[in-house]
């Protein structure tokens, strides 16, 4: 098992003899990492020359002692690797023993060494030590040394417990160091590498310089306040056993001796510090791992810092009166590594109340107004900072109304230029949404606003900075509805006649179907127009038709002896009527009618071309004698048989019809029924027929007939 002892010694303004005596030996424990200046002889002069392999008178110069217990049995090894290599170290090992010192020498005289050597001037430039490759040397020469083989001196078989001690002389007597360097596979007695006593490493305090050649860096947050250095021991000591204490020092003598330990003071940045971990067992005074110490080094380092006060603005959107900030990009000039808390005051961050804590730092909402950081760096010192919170400049906007005309299709809806309304000045981002919601969350955008149809209503515009700030515009649609002509009709004339159309007053522009662009066009004829009715930018089509009138029909014709009654249905009450086209009545009929043919006309309200139908009166057959003489011996219509639908019906007083005489029976009657003569008497009759016209107007003539049978 290989161990190290790497021994520097410097120039030290200070003078200190304790570590080069004997009886005052510096413990080797392991792996220790011990330095020391020695500066002479010690206070006692020595007299390790006598019995040794250096010379007889040679006493200490600049000397150094150490002593050392084997904690397991085998080989042990050391090289002496001067600094400088022309510097003349010698050395000398005592032992073993159980007594210290005493038992090494009589009158400051010691025995004689069981290793001793002295610097040579071969290949190894001044090395000198005990070697694994050499043998242990036969029974001590002549002078007593334990054998000098050059500059080298062969390795030592030691057991566990054995204790020895080393002296290393320099015979130059010069401010140089150098290393020691152990080997071999016996242990040196330490309780920094027993796993009982100290199970975890231990850990010098602070962090690594930026030069690994550097001691460990402690930062401090204040010069102005003592630093309390017995805060550092349980870090150092890491949990290892109670028996090992640490103590604080400003020098290499201080930290090897123990002297003038510090406890708390104000530090600064240039001193280096030591400090010192040393075993001692209260209950077992004698164990040889006491007083084994190790030391190490450390510095202090001003771990302040400053942050700088900062702006934060953002977007007041909607005139809400706040805005939404992310206190954490305020550039206050922390570090990554920074902890930051905010605080809505002063107050609160000095008590540590109120903190702003996530996720509302991302999300914090505020009206303007100020916020306060603390920010602590990885050795616990903090720095504050005011975050001013601002507001971008509001998005001016302004309430428009747009109006547009009626599609064609559909009177209630229109298409609207959304980006024409004057909801801002000047050139903005704007985007448009059917509702104040969508339009704050951003969803259901429109967006066909250059051609948004829609009924009258409303929809809001989000009107853009060039901070992505944002403002809410209502825009009122209104549909300006069809505009018509409230004397503008539809006219019945004669079909022969002519009308004006007039649509009247009120209309920017007009337009016919005619071509005609005035108010109203004349000699219109029954048909269909239209007219475009201009009122703003609107255009209302409006349609207009002039019928020609229902002419009135006859629809039958009664015919009672010299009477006419004429039925019309049709057209426009009240009719007139004539049988001559000149002279007019308000009565249906005609009396004292001549037989044979006529013509009866009738016009209606609208005073059109009046119709005309032609009324035959046949001759009146009113007595026969139906006694076979050839003269009145029946009725005969025969002469109408060219007629349609003829037929001739007879009633007996009580209104019951007793024959009929039609194309059957050649239209006649001949006074009998069935064959057998009727009473003489007085008998009714009707002749009805469909004239051969267009309409088919039906024909009624009735009358009275005297039937006179001989009995």
């Amino acid at each position: 098992m290989k161990k190290a002892l790497l021994v520097f010694l410097i120039i030290c303004s200070r003078i200190l003899y304790a570590q080069s005596d004997c009886i005052s030996a510096i413990s080797v424990c392991g792996n220790s990492d011990i330095s020391y200046t020695p500066s002479g002889p010690g206070l006692i002069l020595e007299g390790i020359g006598a019995n040794s392999c250096l010379s007889d008178t040679e006493n200490e110069h600049f000397s150094v002692w150490y002593s050392f217990t084997a904690a397991t049995s085998g080989t042990l090894a050391f090289v002496i690797n001067p600094v400088i290599d022309t510097d003349d170290y010698d050395f000398a090992v005592y032992g073993p023993t159980t007594n210290g010192c005493t038992s090494l020498n009589n009158a400051n005289v010691f025995v004689t060494p069981v290793r001793c050597n002295f610097n040579g001037t071969g290949a190894s430039q001044g090395n000198t030590g005990l070697l694994l490759t050499i043998p242990p040397p036969p029974p001590p020469n002549t002078n007593g040394s334990a054998g000098n083989l050059a500059e080298w001196s062969p390795h030592m078989v030691v057991q566990a417990g054995e204790t020895y001690y080393l002296v290393v002389d320099n015979y130059r007597s010069s401010p140089d160091g150098f290393s020691l360097t152990w080997t071999g596979t016996a242990s040196l007695s330490s309780a920094f590498n027993d796993p009982a006593l100290a199970p975890f490493p231990f850990v010098t305090p602070g962090q690594p310089a930026a030069n690994p050649a550097n001691p460990n860096e402690i930062a401090v947050c204040s010069l102005a306040t003592p630093f309390n250095f017995t805060a550092l021991s349980a870090g150092i000591i890491n949990g290892n056993s109670a028996n090992f204490k640490v103590s604080y020092h400003k020098n290499t003598n201080d930290v090897i001796t123990g002297g003038n330990p510090v406890t708390s003071e104000v530090v600064n940045f240039t001193t280096t510090y030591l400090y010192r971990i040393a075993y001692q067992d209260p209950t077992n005074p004698t164990n040889p791992m006491n007083g084994c110490f190790i030391t190490g080094k450390f510095k202090f380092k001003d771990g302040s810092f400053a942050l700088n006060n900062a702006t934060l603005t953002s977007c007041s959107n909607n005139n809400s009166g706040t805005a939404m900030y992310d206190l954490t990009t305020a550039t206050i000039g922390a570090l990554p590594g920074h902890t930051l808390k905010y605080y809505p005051t002063m107050f609160d961050l000095n008590a540590g109340t109120n903190e702003i804590t996530s996720p509302s730092i991302y999300q914090f909402v505020s009206a303007e107004g100020k916020i306060f950081v603390k920010a602590t760096n990885e050795f616990g010192c903090t720095a504050t900072a005011e975050i001013t919170l601002k507001f971008h400049p509001l998005v001016a906007v302004m309430d428009a109304s747009l109006r547009e005309c009626f599609i064609e299709t559909n009177h209630s809806l229109g298409v609207f230029n959304l980006n024409n309304a004057p909801v801002t000045a000047g050139t903005a981002t704007k985007k448009y949404y059917p509702s104040v919601a969508d339009a704050i969350s951003g969803t259901n955008e429109i967006l066909n606003f250059l051609t948004y149809t829609a009924p009258t209503g409303v929809v809001y515009a989000k009107v853009f900075n060039a901070q992505g700030c944002y403002n809410i515009a209502k825009i009122t649609l209104t549909v300006v509805g069809p505009v018509y002509s409230s004397v503008l009709k539809d006219k019945i004339i004669c079909i022969e006649d002519k009308t004006t159309l007039d649509a009247g007053p009120g209309f920017s522009g007009y337009e016919w179907s005619t071509g005609a662009t005035t108010q109203a066009i004349n000699n219109a004829a029954v048909g269909t127009y239209w007219v475009k009715l201009k009122t703003g930018n609107c255009i209302t089509l409006q349609k207009v038709k002039v019928y020609a009138s229902e002419q009135p029909v006859v629809s039958s014709i009664d015919i009672s002896n010299t009477s006419i009654t004429v039925n019309v249905i049709g057209g426009t009450p009240d009719y007139k009527y004539s049988m001559d086209n000149i002279n007019w009545q308000d009565s249906n009929v005609f009396t004292n009618i001549s037989r044979g043919d006529h013509k009866v006309y009738v016009k209606d309200a609208y005073d059109c071309e009046p119709i005309d139908i032609t009324v035959l009166v046949p001759n009146l057959i009113n007595v026969i004698t139906p006694n076979g003489d050839g003269v009145n011996d029946v009725i005969d219509y025969s002469a109408l048989s060219g007629k349609q639908s003829l037929v001739l019906s007879i009633f007996d007083r009580y209104g019951t019809k007793i024959h009929q005489a039609d194309k059957s029976n050649g239209y006649k009657w001949d006074g009998t029924v069935a064959g057998k003569k009727i009473p003489t008497g007085t008998y009714w009759y009707s002749v009805t027929w469909n004239e051969n016209d267009k309409k088919n107007t039906p024909f009624k003539f009735s009358g009275w007939v005297m039937v006179k049978n001989r009995e």
